[in-house]
């Protein structure tokens, strides 16, 4: 894979912004001011780098598995920091790092762009190795922290998904990647990296990143590596946040619209479940 997945997205990038700016995500923004959970903003450096990161720690009096949690080429949006305190309040140690940390308008990261647009632009053109530094700071931080049980797993949706099964190839501690609805590297030699179980997501109505599905299967059961996909019918690319959000109301309720919601709510809680039994099984 040339690494470009989040390039795949520009041509959706127009459509699926109403849904995903953060003026429209006001109910994330409610969940997480609900929250009795401790949440704080920290900085990951490596090298000259330093990258903002969203933690969220569970309430239990036991040490947690953690989960590096990589957002969508939307950048970090309420959602992405919705569902890392969700991770929490399930029991989990949740990471989320901005990766468009410095990269943005006058060194700043995701929130810093005023035009949506241009952080698809900015994702797409995120060095590989930088990206893959981000995530082992990232993890590095979440296997030294005291509250950790030294499990480290990572997920990741959209262009974070396909991100995901790369950095499954790069980091041989990983004890489970979870893809949601993202694509895998095509090279066989970096599928033979992978040393974690690999668990996908997929929707029904997604044929492109569906149509990559079978060469993956079949390379990752030729390697003899645990690939686990599970596509949930009906749903479309981006149910996790599709299925977070709240039900359409008033004009936006028609029927089509109600239909997609259903399905993608049905598939969020459906995969919600299966993700949280594989956590607690490792």
């Amino acid at each position: 894979m040339n690494d470009d997945h989040a390039g795949t997205h520009s041509n959706n990038l127009n459509s699926t912004l109403s849904a995903t700016t953060p003026e429209t995500q006001d109910w994330a923004k409610e969940l997480m001011a609900k929250s009795p959970r401790h949440q704080e903003w920290i900085k990951l450096k490596h090298g000259n780098r330093e990258v903002s990161a969203f933690l969220v720690y569970p309430e239990t009096k036991n040490k947690a598995t953690a989960v590096v949690v990589i957002h969508e080429i939307f950048g970090m949006t309420d959602w992405v920091q919705s569902l890392t305190d969700q991770l929490a309040a399930a029991g989990y140690i949740a990471i989320a790092p901005d990766l468009l940390s410095g990269m943005g308008p006058n060194g700043g990261g995701s929130s810093a762009f005023t035009d949506r647009n241009a952080v698809g632009q900015a994702i797409r053109d995120l060095p590989a190795d930088q990206i893959t530094a981000d995530l082992n700071a990232a993890a590095d931080y979440l296997t030294k922290l005291p509250a950790a049980n030294g499990k480290v797993t990572v997920a990741g949706f959209c262009w974070g998904g396909s991100q995901t099964f790369r950095y499954a190839t790069n980091n041989p501690n990983l004890k489970a990647a979870f893809v949601f609805y993202g694509s895998a590297p095509e090279e066989k030699e970096a599928l033979a990296r992978i040393k974690a179980p690999v668990y996908g997501f997929y929707a029904g109505n997604d044929a492109r990143i569906n149509v990559t599905l079978p060469k993956t299967i079949e390379l990752m059961k030729e390697l003899g590596k645990t690939y686990e996909p599970v596509t949930y019918e009906g749903a479309g690319h981006g149910f996790m946040r599709a299925g977070d959000a709240p039900e359409p109301k008033g004009a936006e309720a028609t029927e089509a619209a109600l239909t997609a919601y259903k399905a993608n709510k049905k598939a969020r809680d459906e995969a919600w479940e299966r993700w949280r039994n594989i956590l607690k099984g490792l």
